[in-house]
């Protein structure tokens, strides 16, 4: 599931490449034709993220409500503007060609792909195969440039929205729907904090207030939108892990000084997934292994999808169980 790094980085290449620019907006699968009618021949004119959200308003005062959900993903394709505050972030983005030209300022010494799949622009979402290529999450392999224009439909496209230079083209959405600005207002008010929309502090307060009252076992909190937004199965693993802290207890009984650790690693962790594309968990890396963990995956978790490997402190096995129908990982001797 794309977790909130994924989605505010959505919402900047919207932002930076259909804000402003009118769209012609289809249904190529029919699912959402009623939708597409009332989008087409509009203008964005404001996008927002919040948590695994995001809202794109249009000139007419209804806005596009997208969430991804466990499979959702948004392909672009065409002309892709890089967001300025990604492309001076000392070359992490790398350079990409894709379907198109990438314009991007971001340099092309030390460019790190991820073999795993974290950072390409042309895919964000969930995995997906496509006219035989490999899209993962954030990652884009073998994409060779293409000259057709506009790019042919592949697949189930809920929604495609055109401008004469960017398409993108959304997949598997778990809600893809119009509302009013009353209905986003009513939406986002149910959502829990946002590090990059929220008062950092005010967001704390909310957070540390819900958390401190619930019986619920922290290790289902993190992962309820109600309560903090944004957070998924690998940040909920690894922020628990970062706290030392046993997911199995209930929020009311985790010190207040943990719970807002907590906080403040999200805000951290966010701000760098945001930054480079890929859910960076462990610090302190020297600049070779921070190199190989931003390349592979299983070099940068410190407990998510390492079932049965030692730990990586203590070396007790990690486990993995259900919770809520997700699999968390945890060290039970660094998380006793």
């Amino acid at each position: 599931m794309p977790e909130g790094h994924s989605v505010h980085r959505i919402a900047r290449q919207f932002d930076r490449n259909f804000v402003g620019r009118r769209v012609a907006a289809s249904s190529p699968q029919g699912r959402f034709v009623e939708g597409a009618a009332l989008l087409d021949a509009t203008t964005p004119v404001l996008v927002r993220a919040v948590g695994k959200q995001m809202f794109l308003e249009f000139d007419t005062g209804l806005w596009l409500r997208v969430h991804l959900g466990m499979y959702g993903a948004w392909d672009f394709a065409g002309e892709i503007v890089l967001d300025p505050t990604i492309a001076a972030s000392n070359g992490r983005m790398g350079q990409t060609n894709q379907r198109g030209t990438v314009l991007s300022d971001a340099t092309e010494a030390g460019e790190i792909l991820d073999a795993a799949g974290e950072n390409s622009l042309s895919s964000i979402g969930a995995p997906r195969r496509a006219r035989g290529r490999v899209r993962m999450s954030e990652q884009t392999r073998g994409l060779a440039e293409e000259t057709e224009w506009p790019p042919p439909v592949v697949g189930q496209v809920r929604l495609r929205l055109l401008t004469e230079l960017t398409a993108a083209d959304l997949r598997g959405p778990t809600a893809c729907q119009i509302q009013t600005a009353d209905e986003v207002a009513a939406t986002i008010a149910k959502l829990g904090p946002d590090p990059l929309v929220d008062d950092v502090a005010e967001g704390e307060e909310r957070f540390v207030s819900v958390v401190r009252r619930k019986p619920t076992p922290i290790g289902l909190l993190l992962m309820d939108q109600n309560v903090v937004s944004g957070i998924g199965n690998v940040y909920r693993a690894e922020l628990l892990y970062r706290a030392r802290q046993n997911p199995r207890t209930p929020g009311r009984d985790v010190p207040e000084e943990t719970v807002r650790e907590l906080w403040r690693d999200w805000v951290r962790l966010l701000a760098i997934g945001v930054e480079t594309g890929q859910m960076m968990t462990m610090d302190d890396l020297d600049p070779a292994a921070y190199r190989l963990a931003m390349a592979h995956r299983d070099d940068r978790h410190w407990v998510y999808h390492r079932a049965g490997l030692p730990c990586r402190v203590c070396g007790t096995s990690v486990i993995v169980e259900e919770a809520a129908g997700r699999k968390l990982y945890w060290c039970p001797t660094c998380q006793a």
